[in-house]
């Protein structure tokens, strides 16, 4: 842990370099709406598409290069997801909104990094869109910062498109449900699949918490023992965090709560009773959230109350101090005084007779502070 904070003030790392609260949307102003502009992280390479079908104990996995290869979807009974990893290629996306028949608007929001987690209703599909949220490792294993992508989701009537940032393995535990050998996920329609995508986004906020819970008994644990300037520096980046999860979580409770109360025919009532349960894990999430967010606030004023604490002490000590040495500097004073006539200067016992009333006035003072408790 220390060798990690000389690591940051050698290279200058705040803990959240880089973290921006909102995308950077210049390069779209001034341009007519439905313009296709990827406004999020700039990644290299192609997109990677993968398909699944699945009916009953059909299923079938595979990944293709043109989404040309698995339209038209009509003729297909079967229930197909489409899993597009990388936004930053527009012509996949607008390719996708041509073969759906996907409002332009909504293309502009799938390419559009940083939107808030929404659900908006049209007659033949259900658009959602939401945060992943992972924890990055820093040096040495240490939790680092938060990292949002967004997520969206078109489904119809038979089709589910997922589009994800960056790849990740958040879908793998959805695929693995696919392919378990009993089916039952596959008799379940495209609604369903949303749910499973839905929940296991959810999920991972959990795991979010988790480490973010640790990281923050470590700064406690270390702001009783050991205060300094980096603890409060710590702090800061927490509270960073718990602002950047916050705008991240809160509307999910109202895009799942709308989604679950929607009319459409899409939405089974099967699966509103499943969107029910995802709604109780997100309240769990802005609750934990929200009990993080005061703990974290509240570390502030422990901080100055332990710097309070010890200049309290420091304070004490000098007092003491400076309580017994100010009638001993009276003694000397006076007779450092270069007056002839002083009657004590004469005597022969003078000086060791004053060196023993100092030192018997010092240990009074002494005794005295010890019993009212002082130190």
């Amino acid at each position: 842990m220390k060798k990690w904070k000389r690591d940051k003030r050698k290279k200058g790392i705040t803990g959240a370099e880089g973290r921006r609260f909102t995308k950077k949307v210049s390069g779209k102003i001034g341009l007519p709406p439905g313009s296709l502009v990827h406004t999020g992280d700039k990644r290299e390479g192609g997109v990677r598409i993968r398909i699944v079908e699945y009916e009953g104990d059909r299923f079938q996995e595979r990944e293709i290069r043109s989404l040309d290869e698995c339209f038209p979807l009509e003729s297909k009974p079967a229930v197909t997801w489409i899993d597009i990893d990388g936004i930053h290629d527009t012509e996949v996306v607008r390719r996708a909104g041509e073969l759906l028949n996907l409002h332009p608007l909504l293309l502009e929001d799938i390419v559009t990094a940083g939107q808030h987690p929404k659900v908006e209703e049209h007659d033949d599909y259900l658009f959602i869109v939401l945060k992943r949220l992972e924890m990055k490792d820093g040096p040495e294993g240490i939790d680092n910062e938060i990292s949002a992508e967004q997520i969206s989701i078109v489904f119809g009537s038979n089709y589910v498109l997922t589009f994800s940032e960056h790849e990740d393995e958040t879908f793998a535990s959805v695929r693995d449900l696919l392919r378990s050998a009993n089916g039952r996920f596959r008799r379940r329609g495209p609604d369903y699949l949303a749910y499973i995508i839905l929940d296991a986004v959810v999920d991972r906020y959990f795991l979010v918490l988790d480490r973010l819970g640790e990281r923050i008994e470590r700064t406690e644990e270390e702001l009783i023992s050991t205060p300094s300037a980096e603890t409060v520096n710590d702090i800061h980046l927490l509270k960073r965090e718990m602002l950047f999860l916050r705008k991240s979580v809160w509307p999910l409770r109202e895009m799942v709560s709308s989604l679950q109360r929607c009319g459409s025919e899409l939405v089974d009532e099967t699966t509103r009773a499943y969107l029910r349960d995802v709604h109780d894990h997100v309240i769990q999430v802005l609750d934990t959230t929200e009990t993080f967010r005061e703990m974290v606030y509240g570390m502030f004023d422990i901080y100055l109350s332990s710097l309070s604490n010890r200049m309290n002490e420091v304070m004490k000590i000098l007092t003491m101090f400076a309580s017994i040495f100010i009638p001993l500097t009276f003694l000397v004073g006076v007779y450092g005084m270069n007056f002839e006539f002083m009657p004590e200067l004469k005597w022969k016992w003078s000086y060791p007779i004053l060196w023993l009333f100092m030192i018997a006035m010092a240990v009074s003072m002494l005794v005295y502070f010890k019993r009212k408790k002082w130190f």
